[in-house]
Order: structure tokens, then C-alpha cells, then sequence
């Protein structure tokens, strides 16, 4: 194989690699790590005597099927794993995509670890977590200066929960007005997520969905078309999943609006915009923001995370309960909100992911918050202008400045080479980066998204462009090594047809792992 001389901007990078069983297949019978304590002495009694006031049902008939491992066997099986992943503490992390990685101030994971903040349970008495209930209505007074909007619901447990709560709010509101049945479409555009579609639909609505005009932006004119007393409401990213900006989209909110719908605001996207314009501005009735993205609190695997709603006052009773209020002296949860959707998740959100976030901002400030947003879009023209320098790689649809993320394109370089953007991600884990293509459907050919935030400096683009260059004077040059790609990471390359999309090889627990396998043995 000929050698391609390495970038000396690329990390020389070799991943930690165990042959590491799952937990289960460590279960030693017999073996313990915590001496469980027994039953208080009044419960024994009562068991044994048959007047428990435990539910019967509440009783186990058999021990639960858990692994008995001792404590040092627990400890270097986590670590072990803990080595073979990459994650925003690890490695440069812009090529998460859209999930806006930066950097989680370590202060604020002390604080999430205060022994009062441990013990907090949602059921307690509202007398006896005044101190969380305060955080979570001074995070609402920030989201509203933040967005624009007059109240918050930190309920939804993501931006997609956010996003369908938001759907159920459109649909409540019609049917307090006596027009449910007439409104029963939801706009929305291509390059948006495709959560905002999905939602709706779960919701019954007929999805209208915008292309771009001529220039790659939303076209307004088809909206034009399409608004009609039939529209229920129009959702959108801004920006959008590409990183492309509408500069019209309060043409487009007073358009649909105008028509009696409801204009609802995907603001996943959002950190590029902190501190320079506001849902509320750009005539939005609702909105969202990610906590577990734009508000440095981590993404923690896909939870717990939080998809902060925020409504305008007319929409106050629709939003799902409860709600933190304040009546000058105690803090209290309103339960009582007229027109609720009712609850999204249980309880009130993730304490945790609140107080994080709360921090974060006041730490910052409302002009740290704009100089967040400013280094971000900073840093993404910076990659951006970079990468279209890259050969074989493009940024379609819009040209010129994007904001704080791009969704570039490897078509030119799969039609020359063969090397597609799942080679290059599979490569890119030899230089410890991470790499993400899309979501799907593909609406870039060949894709990679690439955000960069506020926490990277022009030294960390420098090693990510460095490798992406790398890489692609690979596949130009000796294209096999890109597709047989990866050497020096954990993982390997999958037969991703066999696999991925055959669910008969599914295994998503451990029972079912070893029913399979079983099966398999058999045969």
C-alpha cells in the first residue's frame, strides 16, 4: 500500500483497546461489591406477620437477574470503557454536528454535586425546595430575556419532546377557538429537522414542506401558495440544519400569522444568536431552546436533558404544567393553568441540567452571552472558508457567510475517488476526531456538519481542518487506505447492510442478546 506522508498538524493518535466483556458476561456467582443492609426490622415484622403496609405487588417472588461483581472488577470495567470513547473532554468535538459541544464548566458539575442538590426529590413539599424552585423561576426570567417570550416550561425532557409539546399547544389552541377541525396543516422546510415534521404528524396534522428558491433560501413565495385558512401553524429551524440563515423570516412569521396560524420557533440552532436577535422579534409565538446544547449542560449519551418551552403570555394556560410562579415571597408550582396540554414527562425537569445552565449564564452575563455567540459565528466562517479550500469538499445552497455551523458536502470527492463520508468518518477516528455525516434524508450529498462553538481556539480548527486535509490527499492519492479505514480506533468497519438494517440482528438487551444467540447456536 503506498504511504501518504502525514500533515504534521494531525495528532499522532493510538486509542486505548480492550477485549472487554459486557457486564453480565463478568457476573461471578457468589462474588460481591456492597453488602446490601436489611430490612428495617419494623418491615421483617410486618412481613411476617402478614399486616405489611407494603403493597403485595410491590414484593419481588425472585431476586433481580443483576450481575454479582466485586468492587476493583466494577472499577476497571467502567474505565476500561471509559477509554475507548471520545468524547468533549477527550478530543475536538466540532464534528458532533448540530449538537453545539462545548466546553461544561467544571464548577458547575461541583455544583449539580452538593449533597442538597443529591437528595432533592420531585415529590417533596414545595415548603421544602424553595432554593431549586427559585433557580428554576430565575432560569425562566433569563429564557424570557433571552428569547423574547413571557414564560417557560422546562418540562420536556428534549428539543424533539419541546418540539411536540409546542405541535400539542398549536392543536389545544385551535380547539379552544372552535377551529381543529379546519386548521390541519403545519408548514414547515426542507433543511429544517426532521423532528419538527415528525411531531406534527404524531399530532394528525398534514405536513407542507418548503423548498428553496434559486438562491437556497426558504422560498416565500411558495409559502405564499401554500398559507390558507387551512394552516394550523408553520415550524421552523433558523438557522436552519445547514447553517443557512433566512434573513426574511419575519416576512414569513407575519404571513402565516396573519392567516390566523401559529408560528412556532426549532432554536436548537441558537448559539449564534444569543444576545443579537430574539424569537419575539422575529414574530414567533413559541420557542425552544436546548439546555443540553446552547446552555453548557452535556448531552450525558441522550439524557437527562431539557428542551426549555417558551410561550408568549396569550399562550401562558396552554403550556404543559406545572409552573414555577413567585408572589413576592415564596415560590410556588401553579398546577392550575387552564387550557395545559398536562404533562410532558413527570415532574418538573432535570434539576440538574437547570441549575447547570443557570449557572452558565450568570456566570457570563448578558454580554458574555453575545461574545458566546459572536466567537461562535467567528469560529464557523473561519472553518468554513477553510474547508471549501479542501479538495473534493463544498458547501451547497447558499454562498457566502453561514452562522454558527455548516452542512458541507464530499460529493465532488465519492464522484472521483469512491470515497463516500462514512469512509472519512470511519478514517477521522484515527486522529481521535469525531465526525458527523447527517441526519436523514440526505438533502446534501455526501454530508458532514460540522459546529465549532465558542470553546474551540484557531489552534484546535487548525488540527480538525489538518486531518480533514489528510484525509482527502488520501483518497486522491490511495483511496483504500480512507476505505478500509479505521487502524488505530476501537471500533472497526461494519458490514452496515448486514447489521444495521436487518432488525433480526438487532440486540438491544441483554436477554434478548442471548435468546439470539442461542437461536444462532441452534441452527
Amino acid at each position: 500500500m503506498k504511504i501518504i506522508q502525514r500533515n504534521n498538524k494531525v495528532r499522532d493518535f493510538h486509542q486505548a483497546k480492550w477485549n472487554e466483556p459486557i457486564i453480565f458476561e463478568l457476573h461471578q456467582p457468589g462474588e460481591v461489591g456492597v453488602e446490601v443492609p436489611s430490612a428495617n426490622q419494623t418491615i421483617v415484622s410486618e412481613v411476617g406477620n402478614g399486616v405489611s403496609t407494603i403493597p403485595a405487588t410491590m414484593y419481588r417472588t425472585e431476586k433481580p437477574n443483576l450481575p454479582e461483581i466485586s468492587q476493583a472488577r466494577v472499577l476497571r470495567h467502567y474505565v476500561r470503557l471509559s477509554q475507548e470513547t471520545l468524547g468533549s473532554d477527550f478530543n475536538v468535538e466540532i464534528g458532533q454536528g448540530t449538537c453545539t459541544m462545548k466546553y461544561i464548566p467544571k464548577i458547575n458539575e461541583l455544583l449539580i454535586r452538593n449533597p442538597k442538590m443529591m437528595a432533592l426529590h420531585p415529590l417533596q413539599n414545595e415548603s421544602t425546595v424553595q432554593g431549586m424552585l427559585e433557580i428554576i423561576y430565575k432560569l425562566d426570567v433569563c429564557m424570557r430575556e433571552i428569547s423574547g417570550m413571557d414564560n417557560f416550561s422546562f418540562q420536556p425532557s428534549s428539543g424533539t419532546q419541546a418540539l411536540f409539546a409546542m405541535a400539542s399547544i398549536v392543536r389545544k389552541y385551535h380547539e379552544s377557538r372552535g377551529e381543529d377541525q379546519q386548521r390541519d396543516e403545519i408548514i414547515t422546510t426542507i433543511f429544517s429537522h426532521p423532528s419538527q415534521a415528525a411531531t406534527a404528524a404524531v399530532k394528525g396534522y398534514k405536513i407542507i414542506t418548503l423548498h428553496p428558491d434559486e438562491d437556497g433560501f426558504p422560498d416565500i413565495e411558495k409559502l405564499k401558495a401554500v398559507v390558507s385558512e387551512r394552516t394550523a401553524g408553520f415550524v421552523v429551524a433558523n438557522p436552519e440544519d445547514t447553517g443557512i440563515y433566512n434573513p426574511k423570516i419575519k416576512e414569513f412569521t407575519k404571513i402565516v400569522r396573519e392567516a390566523g396560524g401559529i408560528c412556532y420557533y426549532d432554536q436548537a440552532n441558537a448559539n449564534g444568536l444569543l444576545g443579537i436577535t430574539r424569537a419575539k422579534e422575529a414574530g414567533f409565538d413559541m420557542c425552544f431552546f436546548n439546555l443540553h446544547k446552547t446552555f453548557a449542560a452535556p448531552h450525558m449519551c441522550g439524557g437527562p436533558a431539557t428542551g426549555a418551552l417558551g410561550v408568549v403570555g396569550e399562550l401562558k394556560e396552554f403550556l404543559p404544567g406545572p409552573i414555577v410562579e413567585f408572589d413576592g415571597e415564596q415560590y410556588h408550582l401553579n398546577e392550575n393553568l387552564t387550557h395545559s396540554i398536562g404533562k410532558v414527562r413527570a415532574f418538573h425537569g432535570v434539576a440538574q441540567t437547570i441549575l447547570r445552565s443557570y449557572a452558565w449564564i450568570r456566570a457570563l452575563g448578558s454580554e458574555g452571552l453575545k461574545e458566546v455567540a459572536q466567537t461562535a459565528v467567528l469560529n464557523n466562517n473561519y472553518l468554513y472558508h477553510k474547508i471549501q479550500k479542501v479538495r473534493g469538499a463544498s458547501a451547497p445552497y447558499v454562498k457566502g457567510q453561514r452562522l454558527e455551523q455548516v452542512r458541507y458536502s464530499w460529493e465532488q470527492m465519492t464522484q472521483e475517488t469512491g470515497v463516500t463520508t462514512e469512509d472519512v468518518q470511519r478514517r477521522m477516528t484515527d486522529f481521535g476526531l469525531h465526525y458527523w455525516t447527517s441526519h436523514h434524508p440526505y438533502i446534501v450529498p455526501q454530508p458532514f456538519t460540522l459546529e465549532p462553538t465558542e470553546s474551540y481556539s484557531k489552534a484546535d480548527l487548525d488540527e480538525y481542518i489538518a486531518a480533514l486535509e489528510q484525509i482527502s490527499n488520501e483518497a486522491y492519492e490511495n483511496p483504500e487506505i480512507v476505505q478500509n479505514a479505521p487502524y488505530n480506533s476501537t471500533i472497526h468497519k461494519l458490514d452496515e447492510q448486514d447489521y444495521l438494517d436487518n432488525p433480526e440482528k438487532w440486540c438491544i438487551t441483554w436477554r434478548s442478546y442471548l435468546k439470539k444467540s442461542m437461536v444462532s447456536e441452534l441452527i
